[in-house]
């Protein structure tokens, strides 16, 4: 409730919480931000293989979504729980470990999209390897947050950042106008082979153009 002051303010303190109210009152004046998420009887799931050429067997990742608001025009999945699985049992311990402290984000509710962020610039000290499409991954964890964020992109959470076709043709222009200038054969990727590493979308898509490096993939330029 708003108090009009009519009197000039001379001074101000700060008001003490009240020494008689019993600590339950006290504790039930508390607000939550959020409640945990309830498991539902039934639950979807997606699950997506990954295999990496540092690892001798495939990953299993699979990410269960909830639906809520269902029935409403606010109607939308949301994660609930990750899993991995993988015959490969070197990175048991800390696969299990980040899974689980990923699904209790999951389950807090609120804005879960910075995971992919966080998970995507862990490096490996020992060195990353490349995907297949030239995509550089820095290390396994960020090969989780990619599946993230691939899976949030499927579920409206996230935009695909993939360029649109008014990109998409500029950059077919470009890539056609540097392989008559410069007679280069394209790597298996169908990029330049002595292209770099795109800051961007790490992708080693990035040539020199007209005096800027440029990324064939994305359209990434220093230029502008």
């Amino acid at each position: 409730m708003a108090i009009k002051i009519n009197k000039k303010i001379v001074g101000y303190g700060i008001a003490e919480p009240d020494k008689n109210e019993p600590v339950e009152e006290a504790a039930n004046n508390v607000f939550q931000l959020g409640e945990p998420l309830d498991r539902p009887e039934k639950i979807t799931g997606t699950t997506y293989k990954v295999k990496t050429p540092v690892t001798d067997h495939a990953f299993y990742i699979t990410i269960n979504d909830v639906i809520m608001n269902e029935g409403t025009p606010q109607e939308h999945r949301r994660p609930f729980e990750i899993f991995v699985n993988s015959k490969n049992m070197e990175h048991f311990q800390w696969i299990v470990a980040l899974t689980r402290v990923m699904s209790a984000v999951f389950r807090k509710g609120g804005d879960i999209t910075f995971l992919v962020e966080e998970l995507e610039s862990v490096f490996d000290p020992n060195g990353g390897y490349y995907k297949k499409g030239g995509k550089y991954i820095p290390s396994l964890v960020a090969e989780l947050g990619h599946v993230v964020e691939t899976h949030l992109q499927n579920i409206g959470m996230l935009k695909n950042s993939e360029p649109d076709l008014h990109q998409k043709k500029l950059i077919d222009e470009k890539k056609n106008e540097y392989l008559k200038k410069n007679q280069n054969s394209l790597d298996e990727n169908g990029f330049p082979k002595d292209s770099q590493l795109c800051a961007k979308c790490h992708t080693k898509a990035a040539i020199m153009m007209d005096g800027c490096l440029t990324c064939l993939n994305c359209g990434e330029s220093k230029c502008g």
